[in-house]
């Protein structure tokens, strides 16, 4: 469930660059069908129709778990955004991180065990593309646009070597 979260509101950032609600993600989760009972008349013409509704809900642990999962996706896109010379995506996605980052840091060692133990990874995710941002900001106007990604990609091996992710 949390990577179908994880999914939907990568997509939905994709299209609106912005966090999909709870809400959204339940009402999505709403299946109907019809369920015609089947008659052994066929003489009859008329079958009888009963709409059926299934229903999934999301609670909000696995919400938040999903969510925090996105923050690698965007990460990631941060990162190859860089490597396609796009360098609006980078700060625009630096923001959105920050908000959901500072969004997680309320709810701190409160919540469940594992909102705390994403939190870890949700706050390098930022690192990396605060790190990227500031790479762009300072040296960006030096490194060709063709060189930008190779340059990302020995910055991220260096801060999870430090990390100890490597």
């Amino acid at each position: 469930l949390q990577e179908y979260i994880e999914a939907v509101s990568f997509q939905y950032f994709i299209k609106t660059r912005s966090l999909i609600s709870i809400e959204e993600i339940n009402k999505q989760l709403v299946f109907t069908a019809e369920d015609r009972e089947e008659t052994t008349n066929m003489t009859s013409s008329s079958q009888d129709k009963q709409p059926h509704a299934w229903s999934l809900k999301v609670t909000p642990v696995d919400y938040l778990l999903g969510v925090a999962d996105l923050t690698g996706e965007l990460m990631r896109l941060c990162i190859s955004s860089v490597g396609n010379g796009d360098i609006d995506t980078p700060f625009e996605l630096s923001q959105f991180l920050r908000q959901i980052y500072d969004g997680f840091t309320f709810i701190g060692n409160t919540g469940p065990y594992e909102v705390s133990k994403k939190l870890y990874t949700l706050k390098q995710s930022l690192a990396k593309v605060e790190n990227a941002c500031y790479t762009l900001k300072v040296r960006g106007s030096e490194i060709p646009k063709h060189m930008l990604a190779d340059v990302f990609s020995t910055k991220t091996e260096l801060i999870d070597q430090e990390e100890g992710l490597s």
